[in-house]
């Protein structure tokens, strides 16, 4: 019984490690700033997206990493990089779309969607937040966030 604890613990912990999280705040708390900014109220974190965000995230891993966007009902903000990325690199990629953002025309200014990251961010009406990583197949990371209620319909985000 002894050894097969150990190897249960060890395959555990060897998991853990490779598909380690961060605290909630280390996600939070970058994406509250953005709020700030903007004037909106701070997300509040859900064990239950963090849940469905680990199950996202693993199921994309085996799939190199491809930025699949298919939150159903949940909002989804997707993030990758080799070799490691972490919580507040990851919300600062998407943040960093808001030199994207046309706020009067309500459209990034590229002509894409290359703005949609940061306005899911600041989204006023969402107000959970749950986000996970995994580690893919070809070695890269994942992050993956969820919000509710979503945004990025027709209106304005702020």
């Amino acid at each position: 019984m002894g050894l097969l604890f150990f190897m249960i613990t060890i395959a555990m912990s060897t998991f853990h490690l490779s598909g380690a999280q961060y605290a909630a705040y280390d996600y939070v708390n970058p994406h509250n700033d953005a709020r700030y900014n903007v004037n909106v109220t701070f997300l509040a974190w859900d064990e239950d997206l963090e849940s469905y965000a680990q199950g996202y995230a693993r199921a994309l891993s085996p799939v190199d990493c491809d930025l699949i966007y298919d939150g159903g009902s949940y909002g989804v903000n997707l993030a990758k990089a080799y070799p490691d990325l972490d919580a507040a690199g990851a919300v600062k990629m998407w943040v960093d779309q808001k030199a994207n953002y046309d706020y009067d025309s309500n459209t990034c200014v590229d002509g894409g969607e290359e703005c949609r990251r940061y306005t899911q961010v600041v989204w006023g009406s969402s107000t959970r937040l749950g986000c996970a990583r995994a580690r893919c197949i070809n070695g890269w990371r994942l992050i993956a966030c969820l919000y509710y209620p979503a945004g990025n319909d027709q209106e304005r985000p702020y």
